[in-house]
């Protein structure tokens, strides 16, 4: 419904969020070297198979590297299925992801971030445990800065393209709760679409949980002490 532009949300404590920018460079190289994500033995080497997580399926003689099915969780959330699977996770990324480096640092966005999507293939694979299809993509990741983002900035202005043409300056807090409704909705709804709601659901969790313990003792949540005229 919403795809985000930009934030008004300057940063405070650090120049730039290099740790962002590397997620995003690495993301969009790993795209390439898997021809556009087409290359299927690679998908089956670096994704999550749950089956295979599990023990109960053998690892398939496909694959290019005969990975440890642990190392997966961390691997898959760097492989994305096609261009469009990489930017719809890349925007959100690329607009949230500076604040939240920012509210904890290098180091430890960078430890969010992962813990975040190690989580949220966990839930796919513990909801989906007979599954022999890899899990891939940051989108479990990216729900964690989505959440921590909300927790830490509702009342900030976001530019927006409602329903992809309309430009809006709305709240974080509306557009980020429309996108956490909507991950919801899906699990509930039965649907065609190959898309692991259930790793967006942990990722969420992770990151609302893990935000309050990784943030910098002096950053608030939900944007305590902001000024009117600063959240406009």
């Amino acid at each position: 419904m919403f795809v985000p532009l930009q934030d008004d949300n300057p940063l405070k404590y650090i120049a730039a969020p290099y740790v962002t920018y590397a997620l995003l460079a690495a993301n969009i190289a790993v795209l390439l070297m898997t021809g556009g994500g087409t290359d299927q033995p690679f998908i089956a080497s670096f994704g999550v198979v749950p089956a295979e997580l599990f023990g109960t399926l053998p690892q398939t003689t496909t694959q290019t590297v005969a990975l440890p099915e642990n190392l997966t969780l961390l691997s898959y959330m760097f492989f994305h299925g096609d261009v469009i699977h990489l930017l719809g996770n890349m925007i959100f990324l690329w607009v949230f992801g500076d604040n939240v480096e920012d509210a904890m640092g290098h180091f430890r966005f960078l430890i969010f971030y992962l813990l975040c999507g190690i989580f949220a293939g966990l839930v796919h694979a513990w909801v989906t445990p007979a599954s022999d299809t890899p899990l891939i993509g940051s989108s479990g990741a990216v729900a964690g800065v989505i959440a921590a983002y909300l927790m830490l900035h509702p009342r900030v202005m976001v530019w927006v393209l409602a329903f992809k043409v309309l430009p809006l300056r709305i709240s974080a807090g509306i557009v980020l709760s429309v996108w956490i409704l909507t991950q919801i909705v899906m699990i509930l709804v039965p649907q065609v679409e190959s898309i692991a709601w259930w790793a967006h659901i942990g990722g969420l969790i992770a990151g609302a949980v893990l935000v309050i313990f990784m943030k910098r003792p002096d950053v608030p949540l939900f944007d305590r002490g902001l000024p009117a005229r600063a959240a406009r």
